[in-house]
């Protein structure tokens, strides 16, 4: 019974790493079958196309001092920057599907035309995403693309995190307007 025990410990230590990337093929199953489900309801197009109109003039020297401004409010978790995104019909609508999840979704965001947070459900740790895969691999990538991201092992949480995102079209036209990222802990999967 011993050796059986310790060999079924030693199995699952080895085993995690190996299996955090099997978590791939539920994430990209989960997109597409939930999240593209309430992705496009009409808070979140709103909000986006509200977005995107109103900054459609933005330079990368304001992005760029959009995205420092909210470093710098981060630790306090609100400010002039921050409260716009947390405090909307929108955030409100990603915080829903957060606590419907039942866990498995840790966090959510949406992002305008230029990788901009537009809402979400908490503090991110910066403004702008619009450097990083979550944007440049869907919303740049055009309608229906989806970007999985690598599985990591949270030591805070003890679990295992990914995060999915995908582009949101404009309903009506069929034209990108933004993209969203959920994270999750794939073990609940």
């Amino acid at each position: 019974m011993f050796r059986k025990a310790l060999a079924l410990a030693a199995f699952t230590v080895f085993a995690l790493p190996a299996t955090a990337q099997d978590y791939r093929a539920a994430m990209t199953d989960y997109l597409s079958a939930s999240i593209a489900n309430w992705a496009s309801d009409e808070v979140i197009v709103a909000a986006i196309k509200a977005a995107n109109a109103e900054r459609a003039a933005l330079t990368q020297a304001d992005i760029d001092a959009m995205d420092t401004a909210w470093r710098s409010e981060a630790d306090g978790g609100a400010g002039p920057t921050i409260d716009p995104v947390l405090r909307s019909a929108a955030a409100d609508f990603l915080r829903k599907q957060v606590s419907a999840s039942g866990g498995l979704i840790s966090e959510v965001f949406i992002m305008d035309t230029h990788g901009l947070n537009v809402a979400a459900s908490t503090v991110t740790s910066d403004m702008w995403q619009g450097d990083e895969d979550k944007h440049a691999k869907t919303y740049a990538a055009g309608a229906g693309a989806m970007f999985i991201d690598e599985v990591e092992f949270d030591e805070s949480s003890d679990t295992y995190q990914g995060q999915v995102s995908m582009t949101i079209s404009d309903p009506e036209t069929g034209e990108p307007i933004g993209a969203i990222t959920v994270g999750l802990d794939v073990e609940s999967l």
